[in-house]
């Protein structure tokens, strides 16, 4: 009786011992479950950004929202103005002037601000990422010039904050140079927001608007020291941006090269890197039916809607506010173009030629600029469609 009353007292604490360390594993295994995308369950919750920021950041970010939102804002407040019969009488004029105006294809850029593109305001949009502007070559004022952007990524944060606003600069680098950002003509259908984008020296990407802007003004009266910039991918390349990826829609994107043969415009190739970085979005693989949606979107409206999604203003994991990740645009060397006959049909043969000239210039940015920007080595230039 003696012995296996010391023998209780010797597998009692045995017992507790081993009951605690069956515990604390089970608590780990707990904390080490992953669910069905790799990330653990401490990374599943919502980080939200501490009260301590510094002023200085909460001012980047209400910039970056304001710009995300602006034409959701610019909206309400005209419907809300509409819902006051005191301001039918301007509205009803307005709204018909808006849907009538020539202004954004005209090439005229005669509602542009600088006073607006200068606004310290921008530059907290910039520092946001932070954003940098950098250059290869510099640029003749006497020449005029088509600066295609690449990647397009979710809205081309990158894009406006270089050639929509001098946050970054622009006119340092290539002084005499009058770079106008190009985007879709329905933007420039929505009230408000239109004079919001015309100010900031926007133009509609319409071919009768290039043409009109690199044909006219300058010192010469025909475009000199005028150039535009076109986001080549368009709303088809949007849908592949996400991070870890650059897969730009080129090969058969030849209509600026085209341009720029009939207006003799050199073409400038603009690499963007981390334009893909700053979101997330839904997969075309893990979603096929979503993505046969957008492309059909695409295709009757000219423009998709990517589900995306990224940051929030008081979280650092639920929103619709990009992720603050290095956004560097680098700006390549042109490629001299010479201008066709006026009214003669362009060559097909120098079209491919052009063309390759700017992919290869593309792929040179790329070599040469991935390693000062520690780009993940995962990360494959992909020239698609």
């Amino acid at each position: 009786m003696e012995l296996s009353s010391n023998l209780k007292h010797q597998i009692e604490p045995w017992k507790k011992s081993e009951t605690a360390m069956a515990s604390t594993r089970q608590l780990r295994n707990c904390r080490s479950t992953t669910n069905q995308n790799g990330k653990s369950l401490r990374e599943n919750f919502i980080h939200f950004a501490p009260l301590s920021i510094p002023f200085q950041r909460r001012l980047q970010t209400l910039m970056v929202l304001a710009h995300t939102l602006c034409i959701a804002l610019f909206l309400t407040a005209y419907f809300l103005l509409c819902s006051i019969p005191l301001f039918w009488p301007l509205l009803f004029p307005y709204t018909i002037y808006v849907l009538l105006s020539q202004a954004p294809q005209s090439g005229q850029l005669s509602h542009r601000s600088p006073l607006l593109r200068s606004l310290p305001i921008w530059s907290l949009f910039a520092s946001y990422f932070p954003a940098r502007l950098h250059r290869s070559a510099p640029l003749e004022p006497t020449r005029k010039y088509i600066f295609g952007y690449h990647p397009h990524g979710i809205i081309s944060h990158g894009a406006f904050a270089a050639f929509a606003t001098e946050a970054l600069g622009f006119s340092q680098l290539f002084p005499g140079i009058t770079n106008t950002l190009l985007t879709l003509d329905t933007n420039f259908r929505i009230p408000f927001y239109r004079d919001y984008a015309l100010a900031l020296g926007l133009a509609s990407v319409s071919r009768e608007s290039c043409e009109k802007i690199l044909s006219q003004g300058g010192p010469n009266g025909e475009g000199m020291g005028r150039a535009i910039t076109i986001v080549v991918g368009g709303a088809r390349e949007s849908l592949d941006a996400r991070p870890h990826s650059l897969r730009l829609v080129l090969k058969r994107r030849k209509g600026f090269v085209k341009l720029a043969i009939r207006t003799g415009a050199d073409l400038v190739p603009v690499l963007a890197f981390g334009e893909n970085d700053l979101y997330d979005q839904v997969t075309s693989e893990s979603h096929p039916v979503v993505h046969r949606m957008q492309m059909l979107v695409k295709n009757c409206m000219g423009f998709t809607v990517p589900l995306f999604h990224a940051r929030g203003v008081f979280n650092y994991d639920v929103g619709l506010m990009p992720y603050r990740k290095p956004l560097n645009v680098v700006v390549g060397r042109p490629v001299k173009v010479v201008q066709s006959k006026k009214g003669a049909p362009v060559d097909e043969r120098y079209v491919d030629e052009i063309h390759a000239l700017y992919v290869r210039e593309l792929e040179r940015i790329w070599e040469e600029w991935r390693e000062r920007f520690a780009v993940d080595e995962r990360v494959v230039l992909s020239i698609v469609e």
